[in-house]
């Protein structure tokens, strides 16, 4: 990894403000491999050094990647003059610089959604040609049968739009699971409402092999492990 300054290095953790970061490295608190550093433009490899505050380590992180169980009534972004967004809900141990949610839902819909700063990651989640299939849990307003499960299969056009072949589970007189493999706007609301249907409640479960914990109520968020940002860019199929 390039060298960077070392008062990015903490900034970039949410250690302290640039401000505050220059009072520690002034007073001699920051240390890197047991020695003080001198100044705040002194360059390291935040990844093959140990960096300490008052002698304890500094856990250095380039990304992370945040699980979060959005709420309904939340807008999927990174700020809005107007509205709460999921970057509101995270706690302050998980709120850095630079958060984005990686992929949306929409205002009403909840469940899974991945935040990160990780540009690469989001790309490769959310790019066709990566086939990472989503998984969702719909509620509608009519009983389900097996034509619409086909017509699923088959593939919908709605809108001008052409969507690729769905899978549809129905577990319920009138709540199914859908796994779809693209991420086109209110693409599952759509393409029940080309069937005559029209969605009353919708939660995302899953992104590849990565599941909601059922441990977070609405709201909460945890940051992910290594396995679980691997099993979130897997192709298996869900259903």
């Amino acid at each position: 990894m390039a060298l960077l300054r070392i008062d990015k290095i903490l900034s970039s953790q949410e250690i302290a403000s640039r401000k505050e970061i220059k009072m520690l490295i002034k007073q001699g608190r920051i240390k890197v491999d047991g020695k003080i550093v001198a100044r705040s433009e002194d360059k390291f490899d935040p990844e093959n050094c140990e960096i300490t505050l008052d002698d304890e380590p500094i856990l250095y992180k380039r990304y992370i990647y945040i699980m979060l169980n959005k709420p309904k009534g939340v807008v999927s972004a990174s700020r809005d003059s107007r509205e709460k967004t999921v970057l509101d809900l995270l706690p302050p141990e998980l709120r850095r610089k630079d958060l984005f949610p990686a992929g949306r839902l929409d205002r009403n819909t909840e469940g899974l959604l991945i935040i990160t700063d990780d540009g690469e990651f989001s790309h490769k989640l959310l790019a066709p040609k990566s086939h990472v299939n989503k998984l969702y849990e719909a509620v509608v307003d009519r009983k389900l049968a097996e034509n619409d499960v086909e017509k699923f299969r088959a593939g919908i056009s709605e809108g001008g739009d052409d969507f690729l072949p769905a899978d549809m589970k129905i577990i319920g007189k009138n709540t199914a699971l859908v796994e779809i493999c693209e991420g086109k706007f209110h693409q599952i609301k759509r393409m029940f409402h080309a069937v005559g249907t029209e969605v009353l409640e919708l939660k995302r479960l899953r992104i590849g092999g990565l599941l909601l914990d059922d441990k977070l109520s609405s709201g909460e968020a945890r940051e992910l492990s290594s396995e679980e940002i691997n099993q979130a860019l897997s192709r298996e199929k869900i259903l």
